[in-house]
């Protein structure tokens, strides 16, 4: 009986002899303790796990075998590959500053509107809450010949001839970019929002009183004051469009990725590779060329807008 008694003592006294800081610190880090490892599991462990794997053939149905760069010298060679990577980096490429300019554009005019702000946020943000798969089919809907689809409907009422949309390998990329940088619009233009009142008007006011054209205020104050803003929505823009799947998957259902490869990302190739061919090895090397292609473009951006 008196040992339980003397080890909670010791205990409480060794916690009654910590600083009130030191008693914060692990405090903290208890709580921190269990997303900590949760995060370590769901996220570090596959990432090691996908640099081993790409170094092997495993299929599934085998134990994996070594064979080392293997799966990269296959990468270099392969032509769908190349075709593949392309399309990724004109979603990115295309998509990040364009649905960035259109969300200032929207959210710089919508902070001086007062009448229905609040209603017109919410509906610019409604197609972020949408579920991607019903928001393709209803895009895919639209690029329909006519008379089912709308667009080529309204093209015709102008006289002007069809397009083929979805089923041209020069149309179809920028057809699946749109609905990808219409569905992400709410979220940019409310963060823009944020970051735009958060700005004092005692800036604007000190301007104003001086003269200053209202061009001048946007390039010398609005934009400057917005950078923590917009490095965090080109990071996370970019990470998005380099990570595109549900859009082109659900718009060229019928040939995933297609037509002849002309909307295929490197997501998709590898989700086709995996589950699909079931080429466990080459899928993980992909898997690691998008990883570092994230790593190296978010670096990058981090570096020069925070240079800038």
């Amino acid at each position: 009986m008196s040992m339980p008694i003397q080890q909670e003592t010791s205990g409480g006294r060794f916690w009654g002899g910590l600083s009130l800081r030191r008693k914060q610190v692990v405090w903290a880090w208890t709580f921190l303790a269990v997303p900590i490892l949760f995060y370590a599991l769901i996220r570090f462990y596959p990432t090691v796990e996908a640099f081993y794997l790409s170094t092997t053939n495993w299929n599934l149905f085998s134990k994996p075998g070594f064979v080392g760069l293997a799966n990269f010298q296959r990468l270099w060679a392969d032509v769908v590959f190349w075709q593949v990577f392309r399309n990724t980096v004109l979603y990115l490429a295309i998509g990040t500053p364009v649905s960035l300019i259109l969300a200032f554009t929207i959210a710089y005019h919508l902070d001086r509107v007062r009448f229905l702000h609040g209603f017109i946020r919410a509906l610019y943000f409604l197609p972020f809450l949408t579920t991607a798969a019903a928001m393709a089919w209803v895009w895919r809907w639209f690029y329909q010949p006519v008379p089912i689809g709308m667009i080529n409907d309204l093209l015709s009422s102008f006289g002007l001839p069809q397009q083929p949309f979805l089923r041209s390998t020069s149309q179809a990329l920028p057809s699946v970019l749109a609905p990808a940088i219409w569905a992400g619009l709410g979220f940019q233009v409310v963060i823009f929002l944020a970051g735009l009142r958060a700005i004092p008007n005692t800036y604007y006011e000190a301007a104003r009183i001086d003269g200053v054209s209202n061009l001048t205020i946007l390039r010398r104050i609005t934009i400057p004051l917005l950078k923590p803003t917009i490095i965090f929505l080109v990071v996370f823009s970019s990470i998005g469009f380099l990570r595109i799947f549900d859009q082109v998957y659900n718009m060229t259902s019928g040939d995933p990725g297609g037509p002849l490869n002309a909307t295929k990302p490197l997501v998709l190739m590898i989700y086709q590779t995996a589950f699909s061919s079931f080429e466990m090895g080459y899928a993980a090397a992909q898997t690691v060329v998008l990883f570092l292609v994230l790593l190296a473009v978010s670096f990058l951006q981090l570096r020069l807008l925070r240079d800038r």
